[in-house]
């Protein structure tokens, strides 16, 4: 099944995962008055690829490498690096909460034996790089993959929390496109050495604001 449609179908903002209900931290930052304007998204929206996205990405990249060697011993790894990453607590249950989301519908999609192999609660990064090898694909498309659900959901949520053209926020994706490409080149080149030499760039206020978000009695996103 491997191709150009696969990875439309596992990118697919429709796809019945959970990512509509999360903003990927642009709701908090809102909420604090860090983002104002179509700018300030821009702005976000680059420090969330560069930062999260590009971490989601060279796991994903290398859980699918691994998966599409049917070498899965190393995915707890896997798990425990990302886990070391990500310092906030919130961040690492939506991870797992999306995680577990993406497994049981990519599992009715298109059931493999590789799903079982992920744990209890695995991370999202890791499901999508799992999805991307049972669907044929290569660890390059599981970090584009990624890297759109990581992008394209938090500017959705821009329309939502935010008096913004959602032309103007397409407007953005498009100029990121060169970039979300770049990124899937760096974590695919990362994802052929060690776990622990994957991409480690941090972003900490995102971390105190999911810590933050998560005490708001006010919210239209769970992050």
């Amino acid at each position: 099944m491997g191709g150009t449609a696969a990875l439309l179908l596992l990118a697919d903002g429709r796809l019945p995962a959970g990512g509509y209900a999360h903003s990927g931290g642009l709701e908090p930052a809102v909420t604090a008055g860090r983002v104002h304007d179509i700018a300030d998204v821009e702005a976000f929206l680059v420090g969330r690829a560069e930062t999260a996205g590009l971490i989601a990405a060279a796991f994903a990249a290398a859980a699918c490498a691994q998966a599409s060697r049917e070498d899965l011993g190393t995915l707890d790894d896997l798990d425990a690096e990302l886990d070391a990453r990500i310092p906030s607590p919130e961040l690492r249950k939506v991870s797992r909460d999306l995680g577990r989301q993406l497994r049981r519908a990519m599992s009715a999609v298109r059931p493999h034996p590789y799903y079982d192999r992920l744990g209890r609660a695995p991370h999202q990064p890791l499901v999508m790089g799992v999805a991307a090898a049972a669907l044929g694909l290569g660890p390059r498309d599981a970090a584009l993959a990624i890297l759109h659900e990581t992008n394209s959901g938090a500017a959705a949520a821009a329309a939502k929390v935010m008096q913004v053209d959602p032309f103007d926020v397409h407007a953005i994706l498009a100029r990121m496109a060169p970039r979300l490409d770049r990124l899937a080149g760096e974590a695919t080149r990362a994802a052929d050495g060690p776990p622990a030499d994957l991409p480690a760039p941090s972003s900490p206020l995102a971390d105190i604001a999911a810590e933050h978000h998560r005490r708001s009695d006010v919210r239209l996103f769970a992050s």
